[in-house]
Order: C-alpha cells, then structure tokens, then sequence
C-alpha cells in the first residue's frame, strides 16, 4: 500500500565549477541529465523527483552517480512524502500553498 510514508522524494543539490567552457558544458550536461531523468528544477541548482518507494530512490541515486561531472559538489537528500507536506515556499514575501503530492498516473 502506498502510503505517505513509503511514498519519497528526492533532492539533487550541487554546486560545479562553471568558469571554463569545458565545466560549463559539463555542468549543463548534468542539469540536462538530471530533467531527462524525470527531476524538475526547484531553485537553480536544487531539483526535486518524486520516487514510489526507498528501492527507486536507490535507483535513482545510481543513475545521478553515473552522470557526475568531474568537478564540484552534489548532494542528495531523500525524505518521505509525510515529511515533504511540512514545507514552507515563499515567493518574494508571499507564502505559497503546499503543493500536492503527483497522481499515480504521473509516475509513469
């Protein structure tokens, strides 16, 4: 049963070096690679993925892992879908509505 808290989300936060063309092409090949992979972009630098189940996050993780550029730093955070439903958004000083978790039919 699909619950909030087997339900998770994923995180993909870096920071790379974008001071030669070489990094800057690696550094949006990465971004490219991340959206490919069904990640949309949270705040520059910060993007987010809906996951089913822990066993996707782990999928996931690998496939980040394999489109690593050579430089900077990349983190990822995972958490549950009970957990996600807390969050505070602001835009300028206007607080946002919490935004609903994606219909199954979305996942796929």
């Amino acid at each position: 049963m699909l619950t909030g808290y087997r339900l998770m989300w994923m995180v993909v936060m870096f920071d790379l070096p974008v001071v030669e063309k070489a990094e800057r092409r690696a550094a949006t090949e990465f971004r490219n690679a991340l959206l490919d992979m069904g990640f949309e972009m949270s705040q520059f630098s910060v993007y987010m993925r809906f996951c089913t189940s822990g066993t996707q996050v782990e999928t996931y993780c690998k496939r980040v892992e394999q489109a690593l550029p050579a430089g900077g730093r990349v983190n990822i955070l995972q958490f549950t879908d009970k957990q996600y439903e807390r969050i505070v958004s602001y835009q300028g000083k206007a607080k946002q509505p919490a935004k609903k978790t994606p219909d199954q039919f979305d996942l796929f």
